[in-house]
């Protein structure tokens, strides 16, 4: 298992557009991935559970995965919360 802290990038933040996107992003992969933000931890290929972090620009997380593709998921993940667009 990979836990990494990361910050969000993302213009905007982590909104219904972009956590569809994340969702889509996260859901490539077999591992496991979960996002923490505060006292809540979720399932990052839930949207349910996505909607419910309210994540703005500037706000750390901490991002986990678990599974055999979970350092290319991490790195992948990564990428998508410092650059994406939305």
């Amino acid at each position: 298992m990979i836990v990494k802290d990361m910050k969000v990038g993302i213009p905007g933040g982590l909104n219904v557009g972009t956590v569809a996107l994340f969702i889509q992003e996260a859901s490539q992969f077999r591992s496991a991935i979960y996002l923490e933000h505060g006292t809540k931890k979720v399932n990052a290929k839930s949207i349910m559970g996505m909607m419910t972090l309210d994540i703005a620009t500037g706000e750390n997380i901490s991002v986990s995965a678990d599974g055999d593709d979970e350092t290319v998921a991490i790195q992948n993940i990564e990428k998508y919360l410092c650059c994406a667009q939305s």
